[in-house]
């Protein structure tokens, strides 16, 4: 499905090519289409005014429906901030890094091959039954093809927390000590270096405990947010700086 993607975009660049200035504007259409930072942004607010208003009922169903898989009907409010703020940190790859770098470095193909294995991953990604095979095909291509773009977006992170008033140093020490808490080899080093920034503790029940601190607020969920521009921006010129350095 990945090579049927980029196969049926690289028709498109190749047309676009053709085009002159309008096929550069449609390119970046199609890129923008992938990228999808201001609706992470989004969701998560409405999570955070939802717990705002002691709402847990519309903040539970709001996580659950835009953010995470994991059961939510039972969470409490500091589990329900847990899961937004982890979502946004982990997000921060899957929703920008990774196809803005596979952008730069394959073109419009391989950022839409990346997204399709992505999002595979994310609805049948290990699901046991008849879509076990496929579902461990996606989520170990996912693992690989976010090895690099999640350590980046981690150290994003960190840096972001240095300058917008949060913790950049408790960011990393909390990244280097706990990334590897998770089933993921990649989640836990964003996840890892918010809950540090933040100075709170992030926790999936009966998977993994990130973050040494009190329990995520709904003013928390807003800082995370905050630190995920900051680091999206400061992301931003590094890696087309690297990317244009080794071409």
């Amino acid at each position: 499905m990945a090579s049927l993607a980029a196969a049926v975009s690289m028709v498109l660049v190749m047309l676009a090519s053709t085009l002159g200035w309008l096929g550069v504007l449609v390119e970046a259409v199609a890129l923008k289409s992938m990228l999808s930072l201001r609706g992470l942004a989004d969701a998560a607010l409405v999570v955070r005014d939802d717990l705002a208003r002691a709402d847990l009922g519309a903040a539970r169903a709001a996580v659950g429906r835009d953010l995470v898989s994991r059961p939510t009907a039972t969470l409490e409010a500091g589990d329900v901030a847990s899961a937004t703020v982890e979502s946004v940190a982990e997000n921060l790859t899957d929703a920008f890094l990774a196809p803005l770098l596979f952008f730069l470095v394959f073109g419009l193909p391989g950022a839409v091959a990346y997204r399709v294995i992505n999002t595979a991953d994310a609805m049948i990604g290990y699901r046991e039954g008849s879509l076990l095979y496929f579902g461990r095909v996606a989520a170990r291509l996912d693992d690989a093809f976010n090895l690099v773009p999640a350590r980046l977006a981690a150290l994003s992170i960190a840096a972001a927390a240095g300058i917008a008033g949060a913790d950049g140093r408790r960011a990393l020490s909390t990244m280097r000590r706990d990334h590897a808490r998770t089933a993921s080899p990649n989640a836990g080093w964003t996840m890892a270096a918010m809950a540090g920034a933040l100075g709170v503790t992030l926790a999936k029940p009966e998977a993994y405990t990130l973050g040494a601190g009190p329990a995520p607020t709904s003013a928390d969920i807003t800082r995370a947010v905050h630190l995920l521009a900051v680091a999206a921006a400061l992301a931003l010129p590094a890696i087309v700086a690297v990317t244009l350095a080794l071409k």
